[in-house]
């Protein structure tokens, strides 16, 4: 389970159909993290837990975690302390800097990529478009099929028009996660947030006279 960022978890559980408390995580299907918690703690099978993928990988993240938490609060040997914490915090590193996993367009194949490696490329694809810059790419999936949705903000110059320039971003980041990547993009939000300087035509260089 890709860990998007820390949230904490309540003194209390929450009701299914209470509030939610403050930082939880909504998951692509639409249900609350903490929600899915609680539902997988019944004896009561739920149907959409079962048929859910993030549900069931939630599901799956969190009972490592209490296994390992169990097992940090059991233990009193304090190297076997150390280096059980540091597995622990290994792959808490590790999800953070991938990011999610996000399924491939791919039927034949159960293939994933992670979030962050994506964005790089998607970052690279409106980079190409002269006069924009990306600053930050988010991805995430749309449903529970293989369908993505990107979140872009950059910085362009406004030498030209900047709907056009905006829509030229978003056909090289929609041509990119097609042919570079197979990603299933269903859109691309584009936020404009700074202002870079028209890039300016090289200057020519000394004309030369010919013979005497």
């Amino acid at each position: 389970m890709a860990l998007d960022a820390p949230h904490a978890r309540p003194s209390g559980p929450p009701g299914a159909d209470g509030p939610p408390f403050e930082g939880d995580e909504v998951l692509p299907c639409g249900r609350l993290l903490s929600q899915v918690w609680e539902r997988a703690r019944d004896t009561a099978a739920d149907p959409h837990t079962a048929s859910c993928l993030y549900c069931r990988e939630a599901v799956e993240g969190l009972t490592a975690l209490t296994e390992a938490t169990r097992a940090l609060c059991a233990t009193e040997d304090t190297s076997a302390l150390r280096a059980l914490t540091e597995r622990v915090m290994d792959v808490v590193r590790a999800e953070v800097r991938l990011g999610r996993l996000l399924p491939l367009a791919d039927p034949e194949r159960d293939l994933l990529i992670a979030e962050s490696a994506a964005a790089k490329v998607l970052r690279r694809a409106a980079d190409t478009v002269p006069g924009a810059r990306a600053a930050a790419c988010r991805l995430r999936p749309e449903g529970e099929g293989a369908d993505v949705r990107v979140t872009l903000t950059l910085a362009a110059a406004l030498d030209r028009p900047l709907p056009d320039r905006v829509r030229q971003v978003r056909r090289s980041v929609l041509h990119s996660a097609r042919h570079d990547l197979g990603l299933a993009v269903t859109a691309v939000d584009i936020t404009v947030t700074g202002v870079l300087e028209p890039e300016q035509p090289p200057e020519p260089g000394p004309v030369t006279g010919g013979g005497a």
